[in-house]
């Protein structure tokens, strides 16, 4: 019996209990054909039989199932032409050592197993672009926590770089109880500390562990919902904001935002959410529109070689603080959608003057789209600011088919403006994150510079004669880590040590090597490994859907129950935090 596959990924325990309740095929999606108790790629895709399920049910299949399907998850996220040989060893030796022994772990206090939650942080810190070893120190904090393995193993098994990473990071972890009062100077001034004593990538990792928490704290009783978001709120959010991590640093606003004022939640959240319209998010429709207007532009694609843009929604906590800080109506926030488009110059002696040019080409264009805001506009490439930022800013009206719609505020700037803002900001930041001076400001920044500059140096490839530059899949990291002899092939003794490593036995090696061997030549070759790789894809997404799925659910329940106004304890709350 075979199982086709649908156009959406099924995790292997739905194929397995799925075979033994339907024999007839599940829908339509190309095949993957097995022969002789083996798989192979068909034209079109994959078929997947039951006892190839089966085999990767076992203990040991499902061990190199994630694996393999970690290791290709984190590294895709990363920055791959920045992730060298010793970063994907470090990365792929912590898997090893992380997966079989958080998989034997009792669950969390939130229901989750603790595989689940390394992986929930280490999928935080990759797409933050961290490097290998903060993403390594992330996956191995469970098991430490755990016992089952101590800081010193850390160092000899991996490297000193991510012990010393584990070791700040619990330090780190421990900086909220130095105070007995958590009030507005005393949370500046744990900021100021850890930024100035600490690694910030081990600063990073904590507020990636923090921001996993919040994701899931719904299991503890109110009021430690609420003691917990309050100190997010008070230190770790600034602090995020303060290391230039602002997607984390607004996502912990938000959820703090949502357990301490919950009405008050619900009513921005709606409103913003009223504004949609079909399943595509609205600044997501926007800025295919722009985009797209954009390079079918001729006098534009002259001047530039490429054109990015970039979406946000203001934050729920931040368009609160407007509504109540300012006064405004809902309607009167004018920045609730953005865009902010980034052009690089074509090649040339005036790479500068070009780049002005494609920038003022860019507003005629918006202006002939949408309806300009003419007073909430600002040109800061003719009338640069002190620091030297440039970019054009603009406001445009898009409400259509007399549905009105909120103001999108769009930013406009080359790719050496964009680099040079995003000093100003990270120095910004610091400043804004508690740092009342900002000339202390700057030398923070600088130290936490240095900090990562040195890890990419101390991360880098040597240079090498056989790597001539060429860029390695994503995928083929993980044949040519397995493959250690380097011969191009997977020996049966090569996946076996692996699978060891792994807590499986030898015996469930030779079952996989069975099912994956379509030439029964007694090894994998890349291709071979390729499809099996493919496979786990399918195998592991169907999980996240399912999270996705939920998270849609409960969200229209809440909406549903929400009652549309904003609690008057709350609002007095609000006004005494502010």
């Amino acid at each position: 019996m075979e199982l086709y596959v649908q156009d959406y990924p099924l995790h292997s325990s739905i194929l397995k209990r799925r075979a033994s309740t339907c024999p007839t095929s599940i829908g339509f999606f190309p095949t993957m054909l097995r022969r002789q108790g083996r798989l192979i790629e068909a034209a079109g895709g994959f078929r997947i039989s039951a006892s190839a399920t089966t085999t990767l049910e076992q203990p040991g299949g499902k061990r190199v199932v994630e694996l393999v399907g970690a290791f290709n998850d984190l590294t895709e996220r990363m920055n791959m032409k920045a992730l060298s040989t010793s970063s994907s060893h470090i990365l792929f030796k912590s898997l090893k050592i992380s997966l079989p022994i958080l998989q034997t772990l009792p669950l969390a206090p939130d229901g989750r197993s603790p595989l689940a939650r390394a992986l929930s942080v280490a999928v935080v810190l990759a797409d933050l672009q961290m490097d290998a070893e903060v993403i390594s120190a992330g996956m191995l904090r469970e098991v430490l926590e755990a016992g089952a393995i101590s800081i010193h193993e850390v160092r000899n098994r991996i490297g000193t770089g991510t012990a010393h990473l584990l070791h700040e990071s619990y330090r780190v972890k421990n900086i909220p109880s130095k105070v007995d009062v958590l009030d507005d100077d005393s949370a500046a001034a744990l900021r100021k500390f850890c930024l100035t004593y600490y690694d910030v990538r081990a600063v990073i990792l904590d507020l990636a562990l923090k921001l996993d928490t919040m994701r899931h704290l719904n299991y503890l009783p109110r009021y430690q919902q609420q003691l917990f978001s309050l100190q997010v709120m008070k230190i770790h959010a600034p602090l995020a904001h303060a290391a230039g991590t602002n997607s984390l640093s607004l996502e912990l606003e938000d959820l703090s935002f949502q357990y301490l004022f919950p009405y008050s939640y619900l009513y921005v959240d709606t409103w913003l959410r009223s504004h949609e319209t079909g399943s595509k998010p609205l600044i997501e429709i926007y800025k295919d529109y722009l985009l797209q207007s954009l390079k079918s532009d001729p006098l534009l694609t002259d001047m530039v070689d490429d054109i990015s843009i970039n979406g946000r929604y203001k934050s729920r906590y931040s368009t609160m603080k407007k509504l109540l800080k300012d006064g405004r109506k809902p309607e009167d926030v004018n920045d609730i959608l953005g865009l902010r488009v980034i052009l690089k110059p074509s090649d040339g002696v005036n790479m500068s003057e070009v780049g002005e040019k494609a920038c003022y080409r860019t507003r005629e264009i918006i202006r002939s789209l949408w309806k300009e805001m003419p007073n909430r506009s600002k040109d800061y490439i003719a009338r640069p600011k002190a620091n030297g930022y440039k970019s054009l800013h603009m406001s445009v009206d898009v409400s259509d088919n007399g549905r009105t719609r909120p103001p999108m505020e769009i930013q406009i700037r080359t790719t050496e403006m964009d680099t040079l803002a995003a000093g100003g900001v990270a120095s910004h930041s610091l400043y804004k994150g508690g740092l009342t001076d900002p000339a202390e400001a700057k030398r923070l920044k600088a130290i936490m510079m240095a900090a990562a500059e040195l890890a990419a140096v101390r991360l880098k490839d040597l240079p090498s004669s056989n790597r001539k530059g060429i860029e390695i899949d994503h995928r083929d990291r993980v044949f040519r880590l397995l493959d250690k002899n380097g011969d191009g092939k997977i020996s049966i003794g090569e996946l076996m040590e692996v699978m060891e490593e792994l807590g499986a036995k030898g015996e469930d090696a030779r079952e996989m090597m069975q099912l994956l061997d379509s030439n029964s030549d007694g090894s994998l070759s890349s291709d071979e490994f390729d499809i099996f790789q493919k496979q786990v894809e399918l195998m592991r997404n169907l999980e996240a859907r399912d999270d996705q799925y939920k998270a849609v659910l409960n969200r229209k329940l809440q909406m549903a129950d929400s009652s549309g106004f904003i609690n008057h304890a709350e609002k007095s709350l609000w006004t005494a935090l502010q």
